[in-house]
């Protein structure tokens, strides 16, 4: 939003003002005539200050002023407001710069309030709460055979998680402000429902009011596919980070695309965009867990690369084991130069620059991000997914485009789901009830 000056609030609640938001989650740029009374004119501007100190770092109430075009009187009055909300926190006197009595350096704190991203995929529940300034409350995963265990009761063991989740923000005095869970699938966003999760056998599963009914959360509840948030991790956090065209390829049994097009989540006229696996680039004697035949992922998806790389009855083929474990033994086999671990590794790597080059062809991404599994064992594919790449790109050194592992590994789609339920502090920080007219207090020792 655009920020207002003084003049604006000396006359709230009179004339009219254009509000432009850019969104990365919805995707969408709105832009829309609103009234702007002093209630809308507050939030914005406090917003405004809260997502600058995150994307900024800890400033001065003078160089936020400098930064934001709000002049200093109105940031004083906002960073007061955050305070007695405990949003920000202020830390060491400020002695660079100007003349006159130094100030204090503002911080983002937020340990008030907290984030939860849920992540259920085929062999595995994960979760992550977060606070607003990203340090972690809790995160664990648990082996889990999805598709055995059906709807009810993965429902089941995902309250029992997001429980586990509850307690440990209430023990550090953390309010949740929001819940995303992660889909394999396609996801209807607007009610919550799986429509077609193939590859862990679910249709139609109203997870919204599933959890709904499980889990005493007073936030909203989000349902999203995994992919798109994996995308929004990376876009958000990852090191990456706010490259405005960027790919994102999860490697799981099902392979996904998340899509950012100028700093947007791209998700197309019914929101199913991003089904890379089943594009025909597979082999089609094999049938997909859709059902069909062909698809991409049956020749890059976990699955294949297990089935080329070992026999049915080999350890990394038990979905009871973690799924970290499975691959390091792979890993392991490979570097002591296991002919067959390191054929099925060529395999998928030629197969990945296969359908790698197809989206530079159309998307033309600055960054094609390589996420799940195939950032595990990212060093066994590079060369050969290189050389088909070189093969198929068009555009002349792969027409701008970089291949980069990520960081997040299996934690992307938790981490953005995460990022997604806290936004909804920074759209409007008045969600967060004000704790006490109370003076700064020392802000703690920033994180590493």
């Amino acid at each position: 939003m655009q920020p207002t000056n003084d003049r604006d609030e000396a006359i709230e609640g009179v004339g009219t003002a254009v509000f432009e938001e850019r969104r990365l989650y919805d995707g969408a740029t709105v832009r829309r005539q609103a009234p702007a009374d002093q209630a809308t004119v507050r939030r914005s501007n406090l917003g405004l200050v809260l997502r600058h100190l995150r994307d900024a770092g800890p400033r001065s109430r003078a160089r936020i002023a400098q930064d934001t075009g709000l002049n200093k009187a109105t940031v004083s009055s906002l960073v007061a407001e955050l305070a007695d909300r405990r949003l920000v926190t202020a830390g060491d006197v400020d002695r660079a710069g100007s003349v006159g009595r130094p100030g204090l350096i503002v911080h983002l704190d937020g340990r008030t309030v907290c984030g939860i991203g849920v992540e259920l995929n085929v062999d595995y529940l994960a979760i992550l709460v977060i606070d607003l300034r990203g340090e972690v409350i809790l995160e664990d995963r648990v082996a889990l055979d999805v598709d055995e265990l059906g709807p009810e009761r993965t429902l089941d063991e995902v309250a029992r998680l997001v429980s586990q989740g509850l307690d440990a923000a209430s023990r550090r005095g953390a309010t949740p402000v929001g819940l995303t869970v992660a889909i394999p699938g396609l996801v209807r966003s607007g009610d919550g429902v799986a429509t077609y999760a193939p590859n862990i056998g679910w249709h139609d599963v109203p997870v919204l009011d599933g959890l709904r009914a499980r889990v005493d959360l007073d936030c909203p509840i989000r349902v999203e596919n995994d992919a798109n948030l994996s995308a929004i991790a990376e876009w958000a956090m990852g090191p990456e980070a706010r490259t405005p065209d960027l790919v994102y390829l999860t490697g799981e049994v099902g392979v996904g695309g998340g899509l950012i097009v100028e700093g947007r989540l791209l998700r197309g006229a019914g929101g199913l965009s991003g089904e890379v696996g089943h594009t025909s680039l597979g082999d089609p004697e094999r049938t997909c867990g859709c059902g069909r035949r062909g698809c991409w992922e049956t020749v890059v998806g976990l699955t294949a690369l297990l089935t080329a790389a070992a026999d049915p009855d080999d350890p990394v083929h038990d979905h009871g084991r973690d799924l970290e474990t499975r691959l390091a033994e792979l890993a392991a086999r490979a570097d002591a130069g296991d002919r067959r671990t390191l054929d099925a590794l060529d395999q998928v790597g030629t197969a990945l620059g296969n359908g790698a080059a197809v989206l530079i062809n159309v998307f033309n991404p600055q960054v094609v991000l390589l996420g799940g599994y195939f950032a595990v064992l990212g060093r066994f594919f590079t060369e050969p997914m290189a050389a088909e790449l070189r093969e198929r790109v068009f555009g002349p050194d792969l027409a701008g485009a970089r291949i980069v592992l990520s960081t997040l590994g299996f934690t992307a789609a938790v981490r953005g789901g995460a990022h997604v339920a806290l936004e909804a502090v920074f759209d409007d920080p008045t969600l967060v009830p004000v704790s006490g007219a109370e003076e700064l207090s020392p802000a703690p020792a920033a994180r590493s």
